[in-house]
């Protein structure tokens, strides 16, 4: 929320009920892109850290599927089902199919050579939102930080 909407109390129900996390990454927004639409690196990089994941269906273009499974470190799996909704060299917007339903808008900006990347999910209502956003704001930090050491293995 910017200080401007905050002093104007001008917030709607949507940004309430949702994350958002921007960082600058070290490298050019095509690499950054190339890491999120490859599925052979997507897959090193997604989820928090100690996840691995096992990809089924990876079929990036507007209405197409990505269904995969996430391995915890604890043992447990965790199916996960999305539909891309928009897809371009500087923004990805998905669906998620299964709980907890959200969107995420990845946007992707150039910033003197590096990305600026601007991750946003937008869950359903207030009752999942308070529910994930413990868990989800350290996970996805931990997220970028896999995806940056990515980078580094690319840019070698």
């Amino acid at each position: 929320m910017t200080e401007k909407r905050a002093a104007n109390n001008e917030i709607n129900a949507e940004e309430e009920y949702e994350l958002v996390t921007t960082r600058v990454i070290n490298a050019s927004l095509a690499l950054v892109y190339e890491a999120w639409t490859k599925p052979e690196l997507l897959a090193q990089w997604w989820g928090p850290n100690g996840f691995t994941n096992t990809f089924h269906e990876f079929d990036l273009r507007p209405g197409g599927i990505w269904e995969f499974v996430m391995h915890g470190p604890n043992g447990v799996d965790y199916p996960n089902k999305s539909e891309f909704v928009e897809i371009g060299p500087e923004r990805i917007v998905l669906r998620h199919l299964c709980t907890p339903h959200f969107q995420l808008t990845a946007t992707f900006e150039d910033f003197g050579g590096k990305t600026r990347l601007t991750w946003r999910q937008l869950f359903e209502n207030a009752a999942v939102f308070n529910a994930i956003k413990k868990i989800a704001l350290p996970a996805n930090e931990q997220n970028l930080d896999r995806l940056e050491a990515q980078l580094q293995k690319m840019s070698v």
